[in-house]
């Protein structure tokens, strides 16, 4: 089915803390009869994320939502903020902030990087060197041989790979042995979240990581409930992780995919949002933007209905909350 006008569209924000840590999301309503998310608010995927995460909307809302909603919204965990407590950046983070700023909006983390200093570049060119060859369906030894030579990568896979093994009363030792259980298609995911996964002197790492995550997911989400095929949700997967890459790097995107063995479709979404991944892409563009009239357009276009969309952020957040976890050794996000 395609949207309703009576049906409110629902996007979360990324928001950091006032050193640009990831560490709240903000719930944007657009569109329709408000009082007809009561429902979504009571679904347990969003109970499931306001229980575990802060999820913030803003105190002058409230007016625009019945008591039964606003009702609903606090008992799920959600918590009303003035607007004055949000700050703006869009270049880069300052210093100079009012002392009631206590979360920053804005699209800062997409600003080029500072220079990497050396274990930083180096790390992420060997876990895209690693991508390069899992998708060139390159022997175990290969990459086995590429997570020697990075003792954080390594970690995040043996502590990964542990974590999921842990039910089958197994403990994985080796590399070999983390790279058969975790299998080609999850390691290739895996890697692209580690790439973009917090190091040492970049402010911007978990902002990005927390934003391609959920591209990624929800990318797969829209093309599973579009039509498309097993192979082109799993591209759609991978679309979602490399539109920032060039972000990341602070090298035009082009130049990052060059070396890369990926599918035209892939390549064309990328770089040109063109073909039904580039669709999919823009789309998430759009909401991310909060340019709610055009998002319903676009759904209309894909034929998916305004309220599976508002689940569809809802579960790439829970799932991107355990990927920026994961990227932790503290298992914090």
């Amino acid at each position: 089915m395609g949207t309703s006008v009576t049906d409110p569209l629902v996007f979360l924000h990324l928001l950091a803390d006032r050193q640009g840590t990831f560490s709240a999301l903000r719930l944007a309503v657009a569109g329709g009869a408000a009082d007809s998310l009561t429902s979504f608010v009571e679904h347990p995927d969003f109970l499931g994320l306001a229980s575990q995460f802060p999820c913030l909307f803003y105190l002058a809302d409230a007016g625009k939502f019945s008591e039964e909603l606003a009702s609903a919204l606090v008992l799920a965990g959600c918590k009303l903020v003035a607007q004055d407590r949000i700050g703006r950046a869009d270049q880069q983070i300052g210093e100079a902030y009012d002392a009631e700023i206590e979360w920053l909006d804005g699209n800062w983390y997409l600003s080029p990087p500072a220079k990497p200093i050396g274990n930083q570049a180096a790390s992420r060119a060997l876990a895209l060197q690693l991508v390069q060859l899992v998708s060139a369906d390159a022997e175990n030894r290969e990459i086995e041989a590429i997570f020697r030579r990075d003792p954080a990568l390594s970690y995040q896979l043996l502590r990964l790979v542990n974590s999921l093994a842990i039910g089958a009363g197994r403990r994985i030792t080796s590399f070999s042995q983390a790279i058969v259980m975790l299998g080609r298609k999850q390691l290739r995911r895996w890697l692209n979240l580690m790439v973009f996964a917090s190091r040492e002197g970049d402010k911007r790492s978990t902002m990005l990581l927390a934003n391609v995550a959920i591209r990624a997911r929800m990318m797969e989400l829209l093309a599973r409930a579009s039509g498309l095929d097993f192979s082109l949700q799993d591209q759609a997967f991978m679309v979602g992780m490399f539109s920032q890459l060039g972000t990341l790097f602070g090298t035009p995107i082009e130049e990052v995919l060059r070396p890369l063995t990926i599918s035209d479709a892939m390549r064309a979404a990328v770089l040109a949002r063109d073909g039904e991944l580039g669709n999919l892409l823009n789309l998430l563009e759009i909401a991310e933007q909060g340019d709610f009239s055009s998002l319903r357009k676009q759904l209309d276009a894909i034929q998916v209905a305004s309220m599976d969309f508002n689940l569809f952020a809802v579960q790439a957040c829970n799932w991107m909350l355990g990927v920026v976890r994961d990227s932790h050794g503290d298992g914090h996000a």
